[in-house]
């Protein structure tokens, strides 16, 4: 009983952060983008593997990051120069991976093109 309630709340986590996080509908959007031509381009099995490696590091990444964000706001509302730090390294490990999918995905596709 307790798997299946940490279940749902991990469900509800993913539906609230889709629904209400732009950069989440972003990253959505982007995945969904890279998935629709992973189908049409018929790519490898091995590349089907680093495609949903990097669309899930980046989503779960972005996730993590608004979290951060959150947490950070709630403790600290107003501006505080070490929560400015906090938030930049967040927001940064998700751009560094979102580089690295870019990188992935470039190498990936560019062969079908």
């Amino acid at each position: 009983m307790r798997l299946i309630k940490s279940f749902g709340y991990a469900f509800n986590g993913i539906s609230n952060f889709f629904a209400k996080e732009k950069n989440g509908q972003i990253q959505l959007a982007v995945a969904s983008a890279a998935i629709a031509a992973g189908l049409f381009f018929q790519i490898t099995s091995v590349e089907w593997c680093i495609l949903v490696i990097c669309c899930g590091l980046v989503i779960s990444l972005e996730m993590m990051n608004s979290a951060i964000e959150k947490i950070c706001n709630q403790v600290h509302p107003q501006y505080h120069p070490q929560i400015k730090i906090i938030k930049d390294i967040s927001a940064a490990s998700v751009l560094i991976s979102a580089i690295a999918a870019c990188g992935a995905g470039l190498i990936i596709f560019l062969k079908y093109l």
